[in-house]
């Protein structure tokens, strides 16, 4: 009977002994213990979830129809119906209006949820603007946010929005409705509602949940958290079936899934959705990796007996070719190897035969290799003293300039001289900000003692921005492109240069009043793809950042050419690179 271990390969018997049998014990437990406990979990958190959104929906509710309460029984006023006819003279009408103004103001500062009180009518009196008590002109309602809600309805609640008080802006949500009388139509009441108020019931006692109130047409009004689109849902959704429901979403292809619970309750207008990580449900499953760990442990364990057996074929002909390497010397007899072997076994004893022969050959062959290595240091010292000559003969030349009189070609020098040592920047790949703003402003000064101050420009950014770090050797090309193409043919033109953070990004703004993009493409220069050096930028950028960065090129609204720069915020240098 032939001997496996004399003829299939070692790693195949170890693949079907030990990783087989470890790979489906552990893979089975992995899947079941997995697939009960997220179950188990996703469906005690949905049920929480549900009493909890009937809870809040319950208080929501009671508070948001008291607000519907009072619109309804101020807009049924004797005085302000009154006051809404016209019937009055001026100064009656003038009187009233005021008491009309007092009354809701006394229900703004009676119901501190009630941010403003605004009135719409034919002819309103002017008052107080210091005031939360507004009256407009009935036609301007059509430019307002809530409008579209009320159009074809009596009365609406709006989607959270912005209103201008006389203390700023104020983030609310608001209940409109339109006044009749003896149905006739007399003008529109709008209760603007604190939206941080209906927040705060929103969130409950979970600081960081997402949760999203929605009006019986199944329209956001207000969020905490992720809003409907962010989270993939659609307004009128049709998976919102029923009063209540759990239903599982992907946001977008190959994103996480979250876990989607809704709650309406019976009689109610009003809907809440909250919005769960499926990663957040499933964190409870890591407890049993202890579990699954001390299953590793044993099957570990048994695949240790198993080596023990299996090791006694394979440690006989590793033996014998340990003791070979121990009694080997160079130039003497080599011991003798097993020539049966045709596996992994029978190569190794081959290798080890053809080593032998090519140790002699290796040894005659280093002191060829080793000088060979002393002329590349050699070399390599060299390189590092060609910076210095060059920096020495710059400076050479600034003084025989300033010797001369000359001394514009001597601040051109010094400026070069500047620009030469941040570019090389002992072989760094970043450099910070305000580095690479000097070395752009260095040529732009340049190009300003060419055009004897015919090239203007600025730059703006805070000593802050100045200190993070760039990709070094960005900007000049931008810069340049501007110069040779968007300046064609011209001897004056202005650039601005402006750097802000944006949250955990950097933007850069370049923008030239020169030709423009399009202009310049119908002459057959593509200013938009530029070129090697705008096109170099790209590359490396796409090399440190992969896809987390933008560049675009594009025609002002005024002429010109805007060049966007968007790349992450980097406090320190990510590590050493090329020059």
């Amino acid at each position: 009977m032939i001997n496996p271990f004399k003829k299939y390969r070692i790693d195949f018997l170890f693949i079907i002994c030990f990783a087989g049998l470890i790979t489906l014990v552990l893979a089975s437990t992995v899947w079941i213990s997995y697939v009960i406990s997220s179950r188990e979990l996703a469906d005690n958190t949905s049920y929480y979830q549900q009493r909890l959104l009937e809870e809040l929906n319950n208080e929501i509710t009671g508070r948001l129809t008291s607000i519907e309460q009072v619109s309804l029984t101020t807009s049924r006023d004797s005085d302000l119906l009154t006051f809404l006819s016209g019937k009055e003279d001026e100064f009656d009408r003038y009187r009233r209006s005021m008491g009309i103004k007092q009354a809701l103001a006394h229900l703004t500062y009676s119901i501190p949820q009630i941010q403003a009180i605004d009135l719409y009518l034919e002819q309103p009196q002017w008052g107080d603007h210091q005031s939360y008590i507004q009256f407009h002109q009935l036609e301007e309602a059509a430019e307002q946010s809530w409008y579209s809600a009320l159009e074809k309805n009596d009365f609406a609640w709006s989607e959270e929005h912005q209103i201008t008080t006389f203390k700023g802006e104020a983030s609310v949500l608001s209940f409109s409705r339109k006044i009749y009388y003896n149905t006739r139509f007399m003008g529109i009441l709008v209760v603007h509602v604190k939206a941080d108020w209906i927040r705060s019931m929103l969130e409950g006692y979970s600081q960081d949940s997402n949760r999203i109130l929605l009006d019986r047409n199944g329209r956001e009004l207000l969020s905490v958290g992720k809003p409907m689109k962010e989270a993939g849902l659609l307004e009128s959704d049709p998976r919102f079936t029923g009063e209540s429901g759990v239903f599982r979403l992907h946001t977008q292809p190959h994103s996480d899934e979250n876990l989607i619970v809704y709650s309406k309750v019976a009689d109610s207008d009003w809907m809440l959705v909250e919005i769960t990580p499926w990663k957040q449900i499933t964190a409870g499953s890591v407890k049993l990796a202890g579990a699954i760990i001390s299953i590793g442990i044993g099957a570990l364990l048994l695949a240790f007996l198993l080596t023990l057996l299996l090791s006694r074929q394979f440690m006989k002909p590793i033996a014998q070719l340990v003791k070979a390497m121990k009694t080997y010397v160079v130039g003497g007899e080599q011991a003798k190897l097993m020539n049966d072997y045709t596996n992994e076994f029978g190569v190794l004893f081959a290798g080890y035969r053809r080593l032998n022969e090519r140790i002699e050959a290796l040894y005659l062959s280093l002191a060829e290799r080793y000088e060979q290595q002393r002329k590349a240091e050699i070399e390599a010292l060299q390189a590092n003293i060609n910076p210095h000559f060059l920096y020495n003969t710059l400076d050479q030349l600034n003084w025989m300039a300033i010797a001369e009189g000359q001394d514009k070609m001597s601040r051109i020098l010094e400026l070069m001289g500047r620009m030469f040592r941040i570019g090389l920047s002992h072989g760094e790949s970043f450099i910070t900000i305000g580095e690479e703003l000097t070395h752009v402003g260095c040529y732009l000064e340049i190009q300003q003692l060419r055009w004897e101050e015919g090239l203007e420009y600025e730059v703006i950014a805070e000593q802050e921005v100045q200190k993070l770090y760039i990709p070094k050797m960005t900007l000049q090309p931008f810069v340049e492109n501007s110069m040779i193409h968007g300046f064609n043919s011209r001897q004056s033109g202005h650039i601005l240069i402006k750097v802000a953070e944006e949250g955990e990004r950097i933007r850069i703004i370049i923008k030239d009043d020169g030709t423009g993009l399009s202009y310049n493409h119908d002459k057959g220069n593509n200013r938009r793809k530029g070129g090697y050096g705008i096109r170099n930028v790209r590359e490396r950028f796409s090399a440190y950042f992969g896809k987390e960065f933008d560049i675009s090129l594009a025609d002002g609204e005024q002429g010109g050419t805007i060049v966007s720069i968007a790349f992450p915020r980097l406090t320190e240098a990510p590590g050493r690179g090329e020059a």
